[in-house]
């Protein structure tokens, strides 16, 4: 759980950033962004995307940014995969920043990298 916490602000500014064509989404990948970081996670975590994550995504690309619902679905769809493949959490979990001290979340729960 602790991993997906760590992850939904970088998961969230790629899907604020471009909707639900996130997971198609493969030009911005080599900047280290947030959003592209987020951008990354997703497309690992969800591939390509199945009608199901697909469906997810777009719930919270349509959602005002604090919905929480929507947000709380995104999270159980990745600790559902996570759960789905043990290694999976593990390759992401090394796809996130080393928190410091000194780390800044933004406005629109962003961290700064």
């Amino acid at each position: 759980m602790d991993i997906v916490n760590r992850l939904m602000p970088f998961v969230s500014s790629a899907i604020d950033a471009y909707g639900v064509s996130v997971l198609a989404k493969t030009r911005e990948l080599a900047a280290d962004t947030a959003v592209a970081r987020g951008t990354r996670i997703l497309q690992r975590v969800f591939g390509r995307g199945d009608a199901a994550s697909r469906q997810v995504i777009e719930t919270v690309a349509s959602a005002k940014p604090d919905d929480e619902p929507s947000r709380a679905a995104l999270k159980l769809a990745i600790m559902e995969a996570f759960r789905a493949d043990p290694h999976l959490a593990g390759e992401v979990a090394a796809m996130l920043p080393r928190m410091t001290d000194d780390m800044i979340v933004t406005g629109d729960n962003a961290p700064v990298l």
